[in-house]
């Protein structure tokens, strides 16, 4: 079968993709926790593998060559370059007497470790050294295999912006001797918090975009839900990493109904139940009952991930059990309070007790600094307006709502909900 150069192309780039984690943390660990080092290493080998697999056909197992390529690269640079700033002069001389030169196949001893080694770099990649914003770009541009420009495009950003935070990032780790390691005692449970949190972070970027012409980017979801399952695999035991995985899986099963063809957002209870993605439902079902099982229900991530099941398998909107999800957010509050969590329990609340409840809600939380200028807090309200007949009020909210978005076709829709309160 005739297999176009362009098709060829994009089969390396998701083989890039897929094999980019294993090889960076490998690397990374040849490297000493050099990570800038170990992404130049891992680039090379990728341009090697652009310039070679078109006409020689791609390996059987490419991870490997490019681990072995990219191996054999540093070897090549330490014997041009003797000291190799010392460090990698010493990188060279191991990677040598591993035998860097031998068949393309993963050595024993990387082939055990590996794991370890993703695990590691998640790690560093969400170091507290890092800005969140820098967390963000070097988790993608390490574990996701996405290139600068790809991050710029995500998150609505110059391509020299990203450029220098993943830049500054790499300097930071370096200046400051962020060890290569999983953090162990009362400092893991806190950095965990902080992988979960960026991995989450991306995806509800792409689940909601903040800005811009999109409303969905579902290649940064899927990439999020791949670093998860990524998590999930290193450290089955983690209950909220489970958590996370289910609540994303369950919120992407919605992705193709959430907006029309125009691209247009479609609101829950309007959406076509019929596009969800079934197959999504019952992964993420599945793992939410693992969470549930390691953590009895308890963890912030599960608990967000069981409201999202009670839309999942609600078949029927009405058939949803608003009661629960009130119930749940509660039970959410105390562990994680947050004004933006009580907004979601008042559109609950309004569900099940009527929109003048939902409204009360709101007027408790109306003063908060961190809704301030969130525009989600007057558009639920206008939309608790509207239901009690006040539209001239709920016809002001849409329009606040409006201008707070800094998306297009949220901002569309608000207005929308603006003329259809004038006309009533």
């Amino acid at each position: 079968m005739f297999v176009s150069s362009t098709d060829r192309i994009q089969e390396i780039d998701q083989i890039w993709r897929s094999e980019s984690p294993r090889l960076m943390a490998g690397l990374a660990r040849f490297c000493r926790g050099d990570i800038g080092l170990a992404e130049e290493l891992a680039q090379d080998a990728f341009v090697r593998a652009i310039e070679t697999w078109p006409k020689q056909g791609i390996p059987s197992t490419p991870g490997a060559w490019l681990m072995t390529t990219a191996k054999n690269l540093a070897v090549d640079r330490a014997r041009r370059k003797q000291s190799f700033e010392g460090k990698r002069d010493e990188i060279g001389r191991e990677m040598q007497s591993r035998g860097a030169f031998a068949a393309p196949q993963i050595d024993a001893v990387l082939d055990t470790e590996i794991e370890d080694d993703v695990l590691r770099l998640i790690f560093t990649t969400c170091h507290p050294a890092l800005s969140r914003e820098s967390q963000v770009a070097l988790t993608l541009r390490m574990l996701g295999g996405l290139r600068t420009d790809e991050i710029a495009r995500a998150f609505l950003t110059s391509d020299a912006t990203v450029g220098q935070r993943i830049s500054r990032a790499k300097k930071t780790l370096a200046v400051s001797n962020v060890p290569f390691e999983v953090p162990t005692g009362a400092e893991l449970p806190e950095r965990m918090a902080a992988v979960l949190e960026v991995i989450y972070l991306i995806f509800n970027e792409g689940y909601s975009a903040t800005a811009g012409d999109d409303w969905i980017r579902k290649d940064l979801c899927h990439d999020a839900i791949r670093l998860a399952g990524l998590l999930v695999d290193l450290v089955p035991d983690e209950a909220e990493a489970h958590g996370l995985l289910a609540l994303m899986q369950l919120q992407a099963s919605r992705l193709d109904a959430r907006s029309d063809e125009n691209g247009n957002p479609v609101l829950l209870l309007d959406q076509d139940r019929g596009r969800w993605d079934r197959v999504l439902i019952d992964s993420g079902t599945a793992e939410l009952a693992r969470a549930i099982a390691l953590s009895r229900g308890s963890g912030r991530y599960t608990l967000q991930a069981q409201i999202a099941a009670c839309h999942a398998t609600a078949a029927r909107p009405e058939e949803t059990d608003w009661a629960r999800i009130a119930e749940t957010y509660s039970a959410l509050a105390l562990i994680a309070p947050s004004p933006v969590i009580e907004l979601n329990r008042a559109v609950a609340v309004s569900m099940t007790d009527g929109p003048m409840a939902g409204l009360e809600i709101l007027d408790a939380i109306a003063d908060s600094d961190e809704l301030a200028t969130y525009h989600l807090l007057p558009a639920v309200r206008g939309d608790l307006l509207a239901k009690v007949g006040e539209t001239a009020a709920a016809r002001e909210q849409f329009q606040r709502a409006a201008r707070l978005t800094r998306n297009e076709k949220e901002r569309a829709i608000l207005l929308a909900r603006a003329s259809e309160s004038h006309s009533d």
